[in-house]
């Protein structure tokens, strides 16, 4: 239901779709009656020949401003959702927005850290280092002498962006009321996870602890470095940080004329992000050339960590499983491996994706090892799993842009260099740490630990069953997919056990006659019939029978 009051704002969201071709939705949801629109605007035609879908959805999110630019540029990053053409031009998206005044920047500041800023700072830059649709960065230097890089949120970003997120989920919500195609997809389900995203994108304390997190991931590491979080000028909306000085890894030329081994920089920048994938599960998850700089001791600084990823130990487990299946070129293994990553729908056709993971690895099947993409595999693979349906768990599908964006970092420093060469030695210790006896102990421990707590907690859950049962209140519903078949199955099995029965009560009654005609020497003859051979010619033909139905039904 559309929201008073943001009127204003659905015709704004309307008149965007409309003007970029996709008027047929305004129609189909029904707000052009909502919001007094005429409807010969609706449906009229909008002819855009040269554009590509993908390109129309990125033109409406442009023209909705920041706050739908950061979502396309959240969802670029879920190929197991979306399509590579869609994927491909939602990554162009740039926050292209001019910086605030500086005056607001030093008034937000002293409100939120509540100082005065000469009582912080001995110097503060007016002009930004960077702006951006959330915030903007400039620098300063604290009474100490310390110099630091200051991000301070856009004043208004935050009301404004919970506002287009409530219109987001509430159309989504319409959406999957009114179209088939829209349930299917899990449009409400998309739009959850992206608001998440963004919300906790403009949290900055949670960018702060971020930072701190992987700096004691990689503490002992010399040859990385974070900068230091300064807490107590911090806050949701303002993070002070480390100024870094060092040459941004897309500066290929400057780093030359430093003298800086670009394999080198290659293979450390590549073994600090698998370290962070493969062994702690936690990852800078954009390390675009402008995130990762070279400083004048020559260490790799990371910086920017507002997009982290996050893989459970069970994930990492699969994940490795998968790789070494992909290099392997085992199809069983790898449908094995997907099924554990994803929740599978009820329906899927499990034949359907073992055939289509068949056809993936073929296409990999000539690939010289050193030559296939980590990131690009993992993203087919993602899209294999998006038209079967398969969920894949956010953060998993985020590090397929991330290795992809690691991959053009270094193939821009080294484009001899194989990041999946360096990623089977972790692979294979995480397989390792998987079976070692410290894990299965503590997984044992941690079963008997769960089974101890239910029988525990077994007692409580009878009695509530008992009073559910007492009072009639139980009910119990059982559902069987194809009822109908499964009972026609059963039948045949009855029927074909009840066959079965009396051929052999048959048998042994022919048995019993032909010993007895043994005993007296005498044709067994009934009624003048010649009854052994009779029966010896029908216990033939129905165990004739019985193998035939056995064959054709291809279940023995």
């Amino acid at each position: 239901m559309v929201r008073i009051r943001h009127a204003g704002r659905y015709r704004s969201i309307a008149m965007a779709l409309m003007r970029h071709g996709f008027g047929f939705m305004v129609e189909e949801l029904g707000l052009y009656r909502v919001l007094s629109l005429p409807r010969r605007l609706v449906t009229q035609e909008v002819q855009h020949p040269s554009r590509t879908l993908g390109e129309r959805i990125r033109l409406v999110l442009e023209d909705l401003g920041p706050t739908f630019v950061k979502l396309g540029q959240v969802a670029s990053t879920r190929s197991d959702l979306l399509p590579e053409s869609i994927i491909n031009e939602l990554v162009k998206l740039q926050d292209d927005v001019p910086p605030f005044p500086a005056e607001t920047a030093m008034n937000i500041l002293e409100q939120e850290l509540d100082q005065p800023l000469s009582e912080i700072f001995d110097s503060f830059e007016e002009t930004p280092l960077a702006a951006a649709s959330i915030g903007q960065v400039h620098r300063g230097v604290l009474l100490g002498g310390q110099p630091v890089a200051i991000k301070i949120q856009r004043p208004g970003v935050m009301r404004m962006m919970s506002r287009d997120l409530e219109i987001l989920r509430d159309l989504t919500a319409l959406a999957e009321r009114r179209l088939g195609w829209a349930r299917q997809y899990s449009l409400s389900r998309m739009a959850e996870e992206f608001s998440r995203s963004l919300m906790n994108e403009l949290d900055y304390s949670q960018e702060g602890r971020s930072a701190e997190r992987i700096a004691q991931q990689l503490e002992d590491n010399k040859s990385v470095y974070i900068p230091a979080i300064y807490w107590d000028y911090s806050s949701s909306r303002v993070l002070t940080m480390e100024f870094v000085e060092g040459i941004t890894l897309n500066r290929r030329e400057a780093l030359l004329s430093r003298g800086v081994n670009l394999k080198d920089t290659a293979e450390r920048l590549v073994d600090i992000m698998l370290r962070q994938i493969f062994i702690d599960g936690f990852f800078h998850a954009d390390p675009h050339p402008g995130n990762v700089m070279v400083t004048d001791s020559g260490k790799l600084a990371l910086i920017d960590f507002g997009m982290v990823g996050r893989l459970s130990e069970e994930t990492r487990d699969h994940l490795s499983s998968l790789i070494i299946a992909l290099m392997r070129k085992n199809t069983e293994a790898m449908v094995r491996a997907i099924l554990r990553l994803g929740v599978i729908p009820e329906d899927a056709d499990q034949s359907a994706l073992y055939e289509d993971m068949d056809r993936l690895r073929e296409e990999y099947y000539d690939v010289p090892f050193s030559q296939v993409s980590i990131g690009k595999a993992l993203n087919d693979l993602f899209a294999v799993a998006r038209r079967h349906r398969l969920a894949i768990p956010p953060d998993l599908a985020m590090l397929g842009k991330t290795m992809l964006t690691l991959e053009g970092v270094v193939g821009n420093l080294d484009p001899s260099f194989s990041i999946i060469q360096m990623a089977e030695p972790f692979g294979r210790q995480l397989v390792k740490q998987r079976f070692s006896s410290s894990r299965l102990q503590r997984k044992l421990w941690g079963g008997v630990a769960e089974l101890a707590e239910s029988l525990v907690e077994l007692p409580g859950q009878a009695r509530q069953l008992s009073a559910l049962i007492s009072k009639g209140r139980l009910k119990v519903e059982v559902g069987v997919p194809e009822l109908q078949s499964l009972l026609r199955k059963l039948d045949r099995i009855g029927n074909r056990l009840s066959f079965s029965i009396v051929l052999l009560a048959f048998s042994i009654i022919m048995v019993g006659l032909i010993i007895g005609s043994s005993l007296r020497r005498e044709p067994s003859v009934l009624w003048n019939f010649p009854t052994v051979e009779i029966g010896s010619v029908v216990a033939l033909l129905m165990f004739i029978w019985l193998l035939y139905s056995i064959f054709k039904s291809g279940r023995f």
